[in-house]
């Protein structure tokens, strides 16, 4: 009934063929419309899957560092984790633990684009200066090259390599700084400084 309803209301003189080719440019325009439409919603979609991936690392990622604090604070705690791989005392390994939880910071920040490749192995390089990094990658290394390796993503696995290459150049130029040697003792009042 379209076309008859069309011819009643429409003018006398009307151009029919002409604006069915205005009609059929018009269709394919809708088509066009509704494709970037749909592009819309995908990519809509695509944006809130990862959002949602990044709720659940974050999510997940707090509860472990929330565990890793509790073994801090309550030292008989550490005794539930895995053991060290290499040899150490009970003070060691709680900086060791220390250690990572500033390691995975460093790679959350990393992951998420807020540090380039050249800001990473500046920060590595001097990391690596002290005793308690080398010591922490001695112990974590094969932990994290294998998660690298086994399905990680990009820039994760990049962190790792970067680290490795970082801790490998730090030994190669020298000892580390120990522990004791990070601050100068204070001096008392009225007396000397020690000399250097």
């Amino acid at each position: 009934m379209t076309p008859f309803l069309l011819m009643a209301v429409g003018p006398k003189d009307a151009d029919w063929a002409r604006l069915s080719q205005i009609s059929q440019a018009y269709g394919a325009l809708s088509v066009i419309l509704s494709a970037g439409a749909l592009a819309g919603v995908a990519a809509s979609l695509a944006y809130q899957s990862r959002q949602t991936r990044i709720a659940t690392e974050e999510t997940t990622w707090t509860a472990h560092r929330e565990l890793l604090l509790l073994s801090l604070a309550k030292p008989e705690f550490l005794t539930c984790w895995e053991p060290p791989s290499v040899p150490t005392t009970s003070d060691e390994w709680r900086r060791i633990v220390y250690t990572n939880l500033i390691l995975q910071d460093w790679e959350k920040t990393y992951s998420f684009g807020l540090m380039t490749d050249a800001q990473l192995t500046r920060t590595f390089e001097l990391h690596f200066e002290g005793q308690t990094a080398r010591d922490h990658w001695r112990n974590s290394r094969e932990h994290y090259l294998r998660y690298a390796v086994g399905g990680a993503n990009r820039r994760t696995r990049q962190f790792a390599h970067v680290a490795d290459r970082s801790y490998d150049a730090a030994v190669a130029a020298g000892p580390a700084v120990s522990v004791g040697a990070y601050f100068v003792q204070p001096t008392m009042p009225n007396q000397p400084p020690s000399p250097a």
